[in-house]
């Protein structure tokens, strides 16, 4: 029996695959067959359903105290092409959304060296008070640590106890990068370590919270140091449980430091389609794998509903981060865009909440 046989049969048995046969499937397995296999874990999982939130993206400040080499979002406090909302603004920008039929806002912004703990408890009440009361999708684990350890100086438990009563409803996933510690010294030096941004996840998770998952890939990193992140996360998913889904994109680097380096390239569209189709086999106990259309496009993340993602994510409105980056995809989508891709793929589209649970009253 060759490696890929032996991994299809413990794929179709419901076994776990060990971490060679994982960099076996990133680097060597032909993408067609890898595609199938993952499809038919997708369709095993889910059925022939795909879905998408309907969101609007927000950012409160692009000002950070950090100079991670993969960030072009990021800017000090007197750089050109900074910027720093007032909750006053945060609110009128989400209330035309909400009242447009968002159910989810998604919010993060930089580390901000003198923001103070108020800003971040007032912009959570006054967005959770709009109506009808969307989900707030609130912050990374690196902010959660920064407003722990620098801004209120308290544990992280109690941060996240006071931001939930403020109206924290769902963590995002941002942050995660590749988990591996010499990949983080040259990316992202100074961020918090994978086991300071698991611990953030775990802790939420222990207080009965939901959160997503991701990994930026296509940098520098090797295909031992992608299964590597995945394994933490599925680690941390058989404690938990608390990951809703996965969400995996490539390196934009154009307008990075790290394109300074001259050999990163952007990761081909084959290359997103097996990074895809690898984390469906990989992360057997998360429910659903998103194709990340910001990233790929929505072009090919149609394509990846093939390939064993689930999930087109959301129309989003105003993307920033990855656009300050170089991307050339839209800055939003409409629902009837998403539901469109969606049915031209073969499946059947599902209006989501940010906890993936399908709302067919809004459909």
């Amino acid at each position: 029996m060759n490696a890929w046989e032996r991994i299809c049969g413990k794929v179709e048995a419901g076994e776990r695959i060990s971490r060679d046969e994982g960099i076996y499937l990133l680097e060597k397995a032909e993408l067609h067959r890898l595609g199938q296999l993952a499809d038919r874990v997708r369709k095993k999982k889910v059925g022939d359903r795909a879905s998408y939130v309907v969101n609007r993206y927000l950012n409160y400040s692009n000002i950070c105290i950090l100079s991670c080499q993969f960030c072009a979002f990021a800017r000090k406090k007197r750089d050109p092409g900074t910027f720093e909302h007032s909750v006053e603004e945060l609110t009128e920008a989400a209330r035309k959304s909400v009242a447009q039929g968002i159910t989810e806002l998604h919010i993060v912004g930089g580390l901000h060296p003198s923001l103070p703990y108020s800003f971040y408890l007032g912009m959570l009440r006054a967005l959770a008070a709009l109506e009808p009361r969307p989900v707030l999708k609130v912050f990374t684990a690196i902010e959660i640590r920064h407003l722990a350890e620098r801004v209120a100086r308290k544990p992280i438990a109690e941060v996240l106890t006071d931001l939930r009563e403020a109206g924290l409803g769902s963590l995002t996933g941002g942050g995660a990068e590749i988990f591996d510690a010499g990949v983080r010294d040259r990316i992202c030096r100074g961020k918090e370590t994978a086991e300071e941004w698991l611990e953030v996840h775990r802790i939420w998770h222990g207080m009965g919270g939901r959160s997503t998952a991701t990994m930026l890939y296509g940098h520098i990193e090797t295909a031992a140091q992608r299964v590597d992140h995945l394994e933490k996360l599925r680690a941390l998913q058989e404690e938990t449980g608390g990951f809703t889904g996965f969400v995996p994109f490539a390196f934009e680097p154009s307008q990075t430091r790290l394109a300074e380096l001259g050999r990163i390239r952007r990761a081909s569209a084959l290359e997103e389609l097996r990074v895809i189709a690898a984390s469906r086999i990989i992360l057997d106990n998360f429910d659903h794998i998103t194709a990340y259309w910001i990233s790929t496009g929505l072009p090919l993340a149609q394509v990846a509903l093939s390939y064993g993602a689930d999930d087109l994510h959301g129309t989003i409105e105003e993307e920033k981060i990855f656009h300050m980056a170089g991307a050339r995809t839209p800055l939003g989508q409409t629902r009837s865009d998403l539901e469109q891709a969606i049915r031209e793929a073969g499946r059947e589209p599902v209006q989501r909440n940010t906890f993936y649970e399908p709302l067919p009253a809004l459909r």
